[in-house]
């Protein structure tokens, strides 16, 4: 019986989701025990005051808040590290779209209105934002292989 190739926008996706996931536990966990960890929670919280109120609604409390930005950013983060698809290709694609998170991480903030500090106050905060957001590229991409050598067991 011949097996049909599964659809790769599950692996696609599951492995961004991955990538976020791993980024995300990365930056919560250094915030807590450095002080130049980046702040990139802050950033979000701080871009999400800024749509709330120009959508004229309603300011939520800090802890809701906090929680509609975490979400925001394992979606976003999710979507976007599913860019590494289903390919060989994964490991430099995985690469490639963390480094260009992080770069954007430490160089947009200021532009769009959401200060510098958070991810740029010291040059070790810089760094590990470029880091990190490189880690979770190279996560998404180790979940698509382990996906696509589980695949073909």
């Amino acid at each position: 019986m011949k097996h049909s190739k599964p659809s790769a926008l599950p692996q696609a996706l599951a492995s961004g989701f991955a990538g976020a996931l791993v980024l995300t536990a990365i930056h919560e966990t250094a915030r807590r025990i450095s002080p130049d960890a980046p702040r990139m929670d802050v950033l979000g919280m701080r871009g999400l005051r800024k749509i709330i109120d120009k959508a004229e609604a309603p300011q939520p409390n800090t802890d809701t808040l906090f929680n509609l930005t975490m979400a925001g950013d394992i979606l976003s983060n999710g979507l976007y590290y599913s860019l590494v698809g289903r390919s060989k290709k994964a490991w430099g694609r995985g690469a490639l779209l963390g480094l260009a998170a992080g770069i954007g991480g430490v160089v947009l903030p200021g532009p769009l209105g959401l200060g510098d500090a958070p991810s740029s106050r010291t040059p070790q905060t810089k760094l590990m934002t470029v880091a990190w957001y490189l880690l979770g590229g190279l996560a998404a991409a180790g979940a698509s292989r382990l996906w696509s050598r589980a695949a073909k067991k």
